[in-house]
């Protein structure tokens, strides 16, 4: 005898399949999620079938059930989704019966809803104003005992003002400025500048902790409110020994006799003459450590710099000092100064130097690592997409622009830190001994007036400065302009004319040259002069070949005629001997004293020349006593 028994039957695990692709690869259709399978199955719903006789008239159901209607057990009279349908519908019917309701509440088309008429309650004045005298006087009991209260603690701030502020209140400002971080129940902090770039290995980390109360503080009495009372942290910060204290950069330019070694080896046993910064300025403890540490970095770079660079004269690195040369005889110090507990370097150490600190090499240093660090956390974007990161916005460029092979070689040459401020430290001194120089020959020389202007806007390793050599009184007449640009081991000398002249460092090349270009300016000076006198030049020349020889240079003269050519005036100009100036008379005066001559037409040839005793002229400069001459030989 055999029993009816319901088997359920899964759909495949293997979705359809929706298309299949020209290569032969199948592309399978999604299976259904619970919502879109529960819609699908509500879509087979008829709602227009209101009873259970035309769901039994669906031919679309199956009539195995009929066949099988013998056994009550296990056939049901009812329609399976008939609940759902039943609910559904119900639901519909409220709806609607709902929207009818606020259509007919809303359009007042069908129903006007009047309100209730109600009482008018009688109005008494006088409770209404008591009322609102009670209301007033509470709000001003809340308003009163608010101030109470703030004046209160005011007041008890002011008394426990000496007292350590909170633990929690001081950590929130420490987080503000310092990196921190939880390890277990300790709290660590970070002073390093991993984060900006630096990839010096020292971690940098301090430990914070909650200050201690000392054990006589509940014992005393509390301070007055007016009491000067140190204010004590509740924090206590624990920062690496190596950390401690304070450090600079030391850098100094001197000769090689003095002081060439020197190194403090032994940076610990400082003598203490500044006190320690107190533990409740936490804040400059902290950038007291991180400018160590910061100093630590740029030391250590210059070291490893200075052990790598194949210099012509070997760079020397001995303890805390690195030891360069920048010119013969002159050398640069660097050194790594570390006062640990922020004591100071002792006297016999200091008395012993006899260079100077630069602080404004000092500052290129700083200011060159961080850029160092800039560049290591900004790389340059890839142009095109697909370039590889970190080469530089003109490499990227130079395949475009087709960039030759010295181009591309002059793009990977870089400079180190120690490179850079050895250059910097060259041309202060080059420019210090231009400064030099020129401020000497102003000393020496009255006459002409040499000005000099220095550029204010200049490069670490170019300054420019310019020099106008004038006479007093007559810088309308006659300017002599050159341009001198200081670079790190030459000068480079622009004169008025256009030439360019290139010196090296030492400083007797420029003196030599300022000191021709004065007496070019005489010359030049006397012929703008003759011409305002109405004189002629007859000839001038910048490097005479008679005379004496001179050890510096060459003469410069020229030979002046009066308006009338009965006068001659001679002006030899040397850089050593000074200026000269010699006259001559047509005609001569022994002219018609002989009988071999008959002719008036011979007594136009000039006399012999004769010097004038310069220093007893009259005149403040050598061009006002040459006008005084000019215009003492002019005949009218």
């Amino acid at each position: 005898m055999s029993y009816p028994v319901n088997i359920s039957i899964e759909a495949p695990v293997e979705n359809q399949i929706q298309e299949i692709s020209y290569d032969g690869q199948e592309i399978y259709q999604m299976p259904l999620t619970m919502s879109e399978n529960l819609a699908r199955l509500a879509q087979k719903i008829d709602f227009s079938k209101t009873s259970c006789d035309d769901l039994k008239k669906d031919p679309d159901r199956d009539d195995s059930c009929e066949e099988d209607g013998k056994d009550a057990t296990y056939q049901s009279s009812v329609w399976p989704w008939d609940s759902v349908r039943n609910k559904l519908r119900n639901a519909l019917t409220e709806i609607c019966v709902l929207a009818d309701v606020l259509a007919i509440a809303k359009e007042k088309r069908y129903m006007v809803l009047d309100p209730i008429p109600q009482e008018v309650p009688e109005s008494k004045p006088m409770t209404q104003v008591y009322a609102r005298k009670k209301a007033l006087s509470g709000a001003a009991s809340v308003l009163l005992t608010g101030a109470e209260r703030l004046r209160a603690s005011q007041n008890e701030a002011s008394r426990n003002r000496s007292s350590p502020p909170d633990f929690h209140i001081e950590l929130l400002r420490l987080r503000q400025n310092w990196r921190l971080k939880k390890i277990s129940n300790t709290i660590i902090g970070d002073i390093s500048y991993r984060t900006a770039g630096s990839k010096y290995a020292h971690t940098g980390m301090f430990e914070v902790t909650k200050a201690e109360e000392e054990p006589d503080k509940c014992t005393s009495p509390p301070p007055s409110p007016g009491a000067n009372s140190k204010l004590t942290s509740a924090l206590k910060l624990t920062v690496p020994s190596e950390l401690q204290g304070i450090a600079y950069i030391e850098v100094i330019s001197q000769k090689d006799q003095e002081d060439l070694c020197s190194a403090n080896v032994s940076l610990q046993n400082f003598s203490s003459t500044t006190a320690p910064i107190p533990e409740a300025n936490w804040q400059k403890r902290l950038e007291a450590a991180q400018n160590v540490l910061f100093c630590k970095e740029l030391f250590s770079q210059l070291a490893k710099e200075a052990v790598g660079l194949q210099a012509a004269i070997p760079h020397t690195v001995i303890g805390n000092q690195i030891i360069a040369s920048t010119f013969p005889g002159m050398h640069l110090k660097i050194t790594l100064r570390h006062k640990n507990g922020g004591g100071e370097a002792s006297s016999d150490t200091r008395r012993g130097q006899k260079g100077e600190h630069d602080h404004v090499l000092e500052h290129s240093l700083h200011q060159m690592l961080r850029e160092v660090h800039h560049k290591n956390t900004h790389h340059p974007f890839p142009h095109p997409s697909s370039a590889p990161l970190g080469p530089s916005k003109r490499r990227c460029l130079a395949g475009p622009s087709a960039t030759d092979r010295y181009y591309l070689l002059e793009m990977t040459k870089s400079q180190t830190l120690l490179e850079q401020i050895i250059q910097q430290s060259q041309h202060t001194l080059l420019r210090q001994r231009t400064e030099y120089v020129l401020d000497t020959i102003i000393k020496e020389v009255k006459d002409p007036l040499i000005v000099t202007h220095w550029n204010a806007l200049n490069s670490p390793t170019l300054s420019c400065v310019k020099i106008n050599i004038i006479t007093h009184g007559y810088d309308t007449i006659c300017r002599t302009s050159l341009v001198i640009q200081v670079n790190e081991k030459s000068l480079k000398c622009v004169c008025r004319d256009g030439r360019v002249m290139h010196m090296s460092y030492e400083g007797q090349e420029l003196r030599d040259l300022i000191f021709c270009q004065i007496y070019q300016h005489q010359i030049s000076a006397v012929q703008a002069l003759a011409r305002c006198m109405g004189w002629q030049y007859l000839a001038n020349s910048s490097h005479l070949g008679i005379g004496t020889v001179e050890p510096l240079g060459n003469a410069s003269s020229c030979i002046l005629a009066s308006p009338m050519g009965d006068r001659l005036i001679a002006v030899r100009c040397e850089p050593q001997g000074g200026c000269q100036v010699s006259i001559a008379h047509s005609p001569r005066k022994d002219f018609f004293s002989g009988q071999l001559v008959k002719e008036r037409k011979w007594e136009n040839l000039g006399g012999a020349f004769k010097e004038v005793r310069w220093d007893k002229m009259e005149g403040r400069n050598f061009l006002n006593k040459m006008e005084l001459l000019m215009a003492s030989l002019t005949s009218s």
